[in-house]
């Protein structure tokens, strides 16, 4: 596919292109987010709140259990 080609259908009229740019934003957002989403809790893994909140929630179990 040469320049021309892809020039043809994607930016000669600016419906289209903008149409294009669009289309790509709502298909790249998503994609992007997840990507994002996924290496931030594997890069602070057991330092999120559903990791901890586990934990909270088994230390108040048995400090109930000590108190009975």
């Amino acid at each position: 596919m040469s320049f021309a080609t892809i020039y043809r259908v994607f930016f000669k009229r600016n419906a289209v292109f903008v149409g294009t740019i669009f289309a790509a934003g709502f298909v790249f957002q998503p994609l992007f987010d997840s990507g994002i989403t996924s290496w931030y809790e594997a890069h602070n893994k057991g330092k999120l709140w559903k990791d901890v909140k586990a934990q909270l929630q088994l230390v108040g179990d048995e400090e109930a259990a000590d108190d009975e």
